[in-house]
């Protein structure tokens, strides 16, 4: 009998397929004493498999022809990890003081990194504790002489292979399109996760999250993956699979469709101009921006250059990446959030500090305040870039007047540095804040005067609201965007701000998502940014609407309360 199981969708689209079970490696490691002699063999071993790996992630880097800036991002990173003295080097200690195989070792070592990640509350940076059990499980794979990447097989009928795993690294992933792998499903994983980053640049459905797919499905049975609603059925019968396969087309008809609306402009039926603008992470990102047409840069999430190295970078390294975003947007504008990171993720200054919940601590614009002479590192590499291109400062995780005011004052003092040693920038530029934390979107008093423009993130806004964790398995299923209190919030947001006469955005996960276009446009939104992946579907949408009609329909949903009435209202828009 065919059965559903249900979990996280990370990227989109349907697949069909036979099950292809991929070994868990760290389920295979035995502890064993060894003789005093087999020592050092065994130290060499560990240091040989560290080389191994150590090669396949530069060779994966050099050769990889897709999905460049993911493959760059995640291999740096591993690279990283792998040559952190905390994994292999404490590895190799515990070899010698205690006599064990070094593949008991390495787990050990893990154990102890995790349990470390996991006091973290940060959302992005706990889930960096799946790449290092995906390292380890990289050098377990070479010291067990297992194959270091997953291929494909045909099964019965022709089919597909869909991968089945408890864990996938982003390399099995870059892997599965040149493979012919039609899509993957995991025990463990979430939305932020690397592997499911690279599975949606490259467009290979996928549903993570889904605790024991990898116990309860046989090796060849037929599986069908709903990458867009986080559904996977196993051992469907032909209706069901007849079924999957007509959608299946239909979707490929439709993105064939979507390219055609690369050049038109995102205006909607009764002539209302909307921008669509890009989500970036490093200026490598620019190409797949360009591609799509995109009306500018909505959000540039600096801390990608800060992460996952050992030093700050400099006034200058900053510089060279914000021009060159700016100038390859050749005019259009380009929106730079200032470092979004918290106390718990600075390697460089010290380590962590200790916090009792670091989601609530020292993070965002509360951290730059705290450490003033790394802010203005990158207030006058900004700066300095703006005279090359349309930039715009924004200001994250803003709560309180002072701290818009303690922000402008550390801009106006760069600006004046500047000034004395005739640097050029943008006298003019402007300076905009994020609405994310629920006080801000209930004192917007506070921000209309201050700052030139607002950008709501969606995705913290929700979490904060209803004290949600949504990388929390246990309780993420309560985690919803169409809660009456964050509809709300978000409508207070955007009548502020077209009151105020100042700009407001989305920049959140919600931008995105094409079951809220037409909710956000009907409460006035007018620019949308999200990953470039996103914006041709959401520019069909737009196309497709009247912003008349849907302040009329969407003015009644926000006078609900009901969550099943507002989500039947929003369905039907």
């Amino acid at each position: 009998m065919p059965f559903i199981i249900h979990g996280l969708p990370v990227s989109q689209g349907i697949a069909i397929g036979t099950a292809h079970l991929i070994s868990h490696a760290l389920l295979e490691v035995d502890h064993l004493l060894i003789a005093p002699r087999h020592v050092e063999p065994e130290v060499a071993r560990l240091e040989d498999a560290a080389a191994k790996v150590r090669f396949e992630l530069r060779a994966l880097k050099e050769t990889s022809t897709t999905a460049q800036s993911e493959v760059s991002a995640f291999v740096d990173l591993h690279t990283l990890l792998l040559d952190d003295p905390m994994l292999v080097a404490n590895a190799i200690r515990l070899i010698r003081e205690r006599r064990c195989n070094a593949e008991w070792a390495l787990v050990q070592q893990m154990e102890a990194i995790v349990d470390d990640f996991d006091s973290i509350e940060d959302p992005y940076l706990r889930e960096r504790k799946a790449d290092v059990i995906q390292v380890v499980e990289r050098l377990l794979k070479a010291l067990l002489g297992h194959p270091s990447h997953v291929t494909a097989r045909r099964g019965k009928d022709g089919l597909e292979t869909i991968v089945v795993a408890h864990d996938l690294s982003p390399a099995d992933t870059i892997h599965f399109k040149d493979s012919q792998i039609a899509g993957f499903v995991t025990d463990v994983g979430g939305a932020t996760s690397h592997t499911a980053i690279v599975a949606r640049s490259l467009g290979i459905p996928a549903v993570v999250g889904l605790r024991h797919i990898r116990h309860i499905t046989r090796d060849g049975d037929v599986i069908i993956i709903d990458g867009t609603r986080g559904v996977v059925i196993i051992d469907p019968d032909e209706r069901v699979l007849e079924e999957y396969r007509l959608k299946r087309s239909a979707l490929e008809l439709e993105r064939n469709k979507l390219k055609r609306l690369k050049a038109n402009r995102a205006a909607t039926m009764d002539g209302v101009e909307i921008a669509l603008q890009a989500n970036i992470e490093l200026p490598r990102d620019i190409p797949a921006v360009k591609d799509v047409y995109a009306d500018g840069i909505g959000l540039f999430r600096t801390e990608f250059l800060f992460m996952n190295r050992d030093t700050l970078p400099n006034e200058e390294e900053q510089f060279e990446a914000y021009k060159t975003v700016a100038r390859a947007m050749a005019g259009k504008p380009v929106t730079i959030r200032t470092l979004d990171i918290g106390a718990d993720k600075t390697l460089a200054t010290g380590g962590p500090r200790a916090e009792t919940n670091p989601a609530l601590g020292l993070r965002a614009i509360r951290f730059c305040l705290a450490e003033p002479q790394m802010f203005q590192t990158q207030l006058r590499a900004l700066l300095r870039a703006s005279a090359h291109g349309k930039i715009k400062i924004l200001i994250p995780m803003l709560a309180h007047a002072h701290e818009v005011d303690a922000a402008l004052n550390a801009i106006e003092y760069a600006k004046n540095q500047l000034r004395a040693e005739k640097i050029r920038f943008d006298e003019d530029i402007k300076i905009g804040g994020m609405i994310e934390i629920p006080a801000a979107a209930l004192a917007l008093g506070l921000f209309v005067r201050r700052l030139d423009f607002l950008s709501i993130g969606t995705n913290d806004l929700i979490q904060y609201t209803l004290a949600i964790d949504r990388t929390d398995e246990a309780v993420a299923h309560l985690y919803d965007p169409l809660h009456p209190a964050i509809l709300r919030l978000i409508a207070v947001t955007i009548q502020a701000g077209a009151k105020a006469g100042i700009p407001v955005s989305v920049c959140g996960e919600m931008a995105g998502d094409k079951q809220f276009t037409k909710l956000l446009l009907g409460m006035g939104l007018r620019q949308f940014s999200m990953h470039p992946a996103q914006i041709l579907q959401i520019k069909q949408d737009i196309l497709l609407s009247d912003t008349t009609e849907l302040g009329v329909k969407v003015g009644k949903i926000l006078r609900l309360d009901e969550p099943d009435k507002i989500r039947e209202a929003v369905a039907k828009l």
